[in-house]
């Protein structure tokens, strides 16, 4: 007889439960994912990212809005992606690098040329990518005049990144330029040709296949569009397939700084270094000695000094420093020594004045200033921020801080202040004031996590923290013991996880989950040696390290033993095969775009340099690649196992997760692949909508299914 047993708690049949987060909610959500202060410090431009229910698509926005928050944003555009925002140097135009149909004015313009030309009435524009619409090229607004933007640049091969001329009458672009050999090379490809590479990188997640067109600086002129190559500034290395040449012009003069790899082995080594190109003369200088890593380069406002970020190419594990030139001798020395913490994940510096600059740094699970001088020192700032609340980005300009702060329960927003606010306390008046309220439904209409933070004991004895996040009516001192866990491992795991406003953490906690985030041994915002810790030995810290959150949680009554699950994503999804080799504790796992089989991901991913850097090279060292690979473990797990992974990941390819499928499979452990087309590594958390619905649904479905308390609630006898 069919009979319907108690009503776990924990779960959306709760008549108690607060409503449930749906997928569909997922529309009403709005994410700033950039901010731009202007250079005199009255005005924040900010970029956005939200789902267009109506086109099943990510659109991106840019707002501007009075830095003192005296009017709501001012939104100038809404289009399919947006990057790079710029304020010109007098403040009056602000531009953006978007892929848009060509501007009428440039139609007209070519319109014209063909007449004076003869028929060219079909020839291609250059506007158009094959199939992939509108290149992305530099638009214009002019924020006195207003209006829509004016387009700028018209780069064949479009632009990835620009900077504005310290006089605002000219731009840097960089952008690819190919050869007659390499555009009929290119033009076969998009007409579905082979592919043909001698190259060692010869893909990277997000781009692709690679070929071997070179990037180089341009200079454009706004008004004319008349552009000059900067021959001797050119992209190279593995990096700049991630990162671009990161260009700065000069405020004052004619020099440009930029990020490239010009040695004998561009596609065997991370190193990068900072160069400046001079405009008139074309001379290039490097700055750095070909032993760092380097990114972020930025002038001081005078223009006397150039600072960057830069890390150990060899070991990512080695906090990232931030470098300063000195203004005489122009010889650049560490101003971050001592403080042994990596910036924070969105490594980004900016100055303050012409002797101190503020960064953001990731402090034992938290993301938070700090400001420093170039004496030398460096000070931990604004107080005022609490341990609940990170950091996700900022800038800073005309004594303006402009910043994204997140919490669970209140929502993710741009506020601006004052840089005296930097030195507010707990005890002071709050300085900041709020600029956007991007998801007042979202906050209002639905419960969000608390959050709390858990120590114990890790693998090497010393203290281990994890962030937590569960269901608001949850008690943690007077717990029920029966809730759900889900252990969710972070990515990286040159990472750590924080308190953060995040849509699928909600989902998980409206549903009565407890939600783990173990910041393990190799995460960062914890020192050095806690990172390295990890280095070259995966599988065997960090699962320690996850099981002893587990076990915390458990002894403390918080969730129900029977009732575990894990999840990750990337390194977290290799780290979930791993946790289910080494116990069978957990009802099921959830692996998203893992690598299970270092052996066979080495040439077959982007990331050999790294896995060489770790583990050696896969023929001379096997036993270290066969250790950190779950798959050859896979006899020891029985645990059922979703594995999702991107069609176009080339991080972690799909191949990977097809590996642990049908392993699991011959072993008639209860598994499941969902492989989705189009998606590569580094967008899946932006990916369109619809998939994005059908992921989380997918993760509930899969949970449910091996939950034993619903199975209980809906089972028969």
């Amino acid at each position: 007889m069919c009979h319907g047993g108690k009503t776990p708690k924990g779960t959306t049949d709760d008549p108690d439960a607060m409503d449930a987060l749906p997928t569909d909610a997922l529309y009403d959500l709005t994410r700033p994912v950039a901010v731009a202060v202007s250079p005199d410090g009255t005005r924040v431009a900010v970029q956005t990212l939200a789902y267009d229910p109506d086109e099943d698509r990510r659109r991106s926005s840019v707002l501007v809005v009075p830095a003192d928050g005296s009017r709501d944003p001012h939104r100038l555009s809404r289009v399919s992606d947006v990057s790079g925002m710029r304020w010109s140097p007098d403040g009056s135009k602000l531009g953006v690098v978007t892929a848009r149909g060509r501007d009428l004015e440039l139609r007209i313009r070519w319109d014209d040329a063909e007449r004076e030309d003869g028929d060219s009435e079909n020839e291609d524009d250059g506007s158009e990518n094959g199939d992939d619409g509108p290149r992305p090229q530099v638009w214009v607004y002019d924020l006195e005049r207003g209006g829509d933007a004016r387009q700028v640049t018209d780069c064949q091969e479009g632009v990835r990144e620009f900077d504005w001329g310290p006089a605002g009458e000219r731009i840097v672009v960089s952008a690819r330029d190919p050869t007659d050999e390499e555009q009929e090379y290119l033009d076969r490809r998009r007409d579905d040709g082979p592919v043909e590479t001698e190259r060692l990188q010869h893909k990277f997640d997000g781009a692709g296949w690679l070929d071997t067109v070179t990037t180089y600086l341009f200079v454009v002129d706004v008004e004319t569009l008349e552009e000059r190559r900067l021959d001797g500034a050119y992209g190279g290395g593995i990096a700049e397939n991630d990162s671009g040449l990161q260009p700065v012009w000069h405020p004052v003069d004619d020099r440009i700084a930029f990020c490239a790899y010009h040695g004998d082995d561009p596609d065997d080594s991370y190193v990068r270094d900072v160069y400046v190109v001079n405009v008139e003369t074309g001379t290039v200088e490097r700055v750095t000695d070909g032993e760092l890593f380097a990114a972020e380069p930025t002038w001081s406002p005078d223009g006397s000094r150039l600072a960057f970020a830069a890390s150990d190419p060899t070991n990512w594990y080695v906090p990232t420093n931030v470098y300063v030139t000195d203004r005489d001798t122009g010889e650049y020395r560490s101003l971050t020594e001592g403080l042994d913490r990596h910036l924070a994940w969105f490594e980004h510096l900016a100055w303050l004045d012409d002797e101190s600059l503020l960064t953001a740094i990731g402090d034992s699970g938290w993301s938070r200033f700090v400001r420093l001088d170039t004496g030398g020192s460096h000070e931990r700032v604004f107080d005022r921020q609490s341990r609940e609340e990170s950091l996700v980005g900022f800038d800073t300009a005309g004594g303006t801080v402009a910043f994204t702060r997140q919490h669970p329960r209140d929502g993710i927003d741009v506020f601006g202040m004052n840089a005296t606010g930097l030195d507010a306390s707990t005890n002071d008046r709050d300085p900041r004031n709020r600029l956007t309220d991007l998801n007042p439904e979202l906050v209002a209409d639905y419960e969000h996590p608390e959050f709390d933070r858990v120590t114990f004991e890790g693998t090497f004895g010393d203290e281990v923290e994890a962030v937590t996040f569960s269901p608001p009516e949850f008690d943690p001192a007077d717990p029920d013991g029966d809730r759900p866990l889900l252990l969710s491992i972070h990515g990286g795991p040159r990472r750590y996880d924080e308190p953060h406003f995040d849509f699928d953490t909600a989902y998980w906690t409206t549903r009565g989950y407890v939600v783990c985030k173990v910041n393990y041994h190799g995460s960062t915002s914890y020192g050095r040696d806690f990172c390295e810790r990890l280095n070259g030995s995966w599988g065997d810290a960090e699962v320690t390290d996850v099981l002893a959150g587990t076990d915390e949680l458990v002894e403390r009554g918080w969730v129900d033993p029977d009732r575990l699950f894990v999840t990750g994503f990337s390194f977290g999804g290799r780290a979930t095969g791993h946790v289910l080799a080494e116990t069978d504790r957990f009802a099921a796992g959830i692996a998203e775009h893992g690598v299970y089989d270092m052996r066979s991901a080495f040439g077959t991913d982007d990331s050999h340099r790294w896995a060489e850097n770790e583990l050696g090279l896969p023929w001379e060292n096997p036993a270290a690649y066969d250790a950190v690979s779950s798959v050859t473990d896979v006899d020891r797990i029985d645990t059922p196992l979703l594995l999702t992974a991107g069609e176009e990941d080339w991080r972690c390819p799909p191949t990977q997760a097809e590996q642990m499928h049908v392993s699991l499979q011959k072993r008639g452990v209860e598994s499941k692949l969902v492989v989705y087309p189009d998606t590569n590594h580094v967008h899946h958390y932006i990916a369109e909508p619809d998939r994005a619905v059908h992921r989380l649904a997918a993760m509930e479905e899969w949970m449910a299914r091996f939950d034993p308390e619903r199975q209980s609630s809906d089972g028969c006898d």
